[in-house]
């Protein structure tokens, strides 16, 4: 496993991406949007959160704590990724604003066909080899290619055959739940996942940015005065970012060569991956505590 993972791992990353945007696709229309956009508040916060406040973060992170080398890059990349299909799920199961959710995960998505190389190259140009170039137009290609393609054809399955639509969502996110797993399964066996390697003190980084950022998600939508419901969507969309686009985008930034050492694509990777671990348990405990909340 560990073999075939190496040498395709772009590819087990995008079959995970696209399931994931397929699902997501068939449970949007354009009426879905229609009523956040009469009330853009709470959606322009979010996006703005998503967009400038957590690259922002990020550049503190790394300047202040004078994080390097791959941690540096993975936690960039981690900045510069848009939400995805789990924060919307996490968003209802928390009881949030479920439509706000939706419309800044779509938003951020279109604007990181911008977003995501200028991030990248704002935060780590300066960390990566000499004789590095940051590859902007495959990830622009990435974006576009396993987000936003599969997004509009899971829109148009719901439009044009809504009866099947639901179950067509549930089997991809399915799908991309298995994709997942096989990454994380792929990783490990090929020996890239090494925690010794990766060191405890950036473990430690790691959980601390994203509890940062679950802070921050909650608290500056609080003083802008949003309802409930839409803290915790914009909460959600802060904190839990597309990490199976993170693995796309390092794949493309580091790709493996079998038999070749590649010590700063698999810190990234692993940086990635851990956040996504963390991602989830503070997203849990965020779900408890709302519907605890909630009665």
């Amino acid at each position: 496993m560990g073999e075939i993972y190496v040498e395709y791992e772009y590819w087990f990353a995008a079959f995970q991406l696209v399931f994931a945007m397929l699902g997501m696709g068939a449970t949007l229309t354009v009426s879905d949007f229609a009523q956040v956009l009469k009330a853009p508040k709470s959606v322009t916060i979010g996006t703005i959160m998503q967009l400038v406040f957590v690259p922002l973060v990020a550049f503190l992170f790394i300047n202040v704590a004078g994080i390097v080398g791959g941690v540096a890059v993975g936690m960039a990349l981690i900045a510069a990724i848009p939400g995805g299909t789990t924060s919307n799920i996490f968003t209802y199961m928390a009881k949030g604003n479920s439509p706000l959710s939706i419309s800044i995960t779509a938003i951020t998505t279109l604007a990181c066909l911008a977003t995501t190389p200028f991030i990248l190259k704002l935060l780590i140009t300066e960390y990566l080899p000499a004789d590095f170039a940051m590859p902007t137009a495959q990830i622009v290609n990435d974006i576009a290619l396993t987000l936003l393609l599969p997004l509009v054809i899971g829109m148009l399955v719901l439009r044009s055959a809504p009866s099947i639509a639901e179950l067509f969502s549930k089997w991809c996110i399915r799908l991309s739940l298995i994709g997942i797993a096989l990454i994380i399964i792929g990783s490990s066996s090929a020996g890239r996942l090494n925690i010794e390697a990766f060191g405890g003190d950036n473990v430690l980084l790691v959980i601390v940015f994203v509890v940062a950022l679950t802070v921050a998600g909650l608290l500056i939508p609080k003083l802008f005065g949003l309802v409930k419901p839409d803290v915790t969507a914009i909460q959600m969309e802060v904190v839990v970012r597309n990490v199976n686009l993170g693995v796309l985008i390092k794949a493309s930034m580091f790709p493996v060569v079998v038999g070749a050492s590649n010590t700063i694509g698999d810190m990234v990777l692993f940086t990635v991956l851990l956040y996504g671990a963390v991602q989830m348990l503070v997203a849990g405990v965020v779900i408890y505590l709302c519907r605890r909340s909630h009665g």
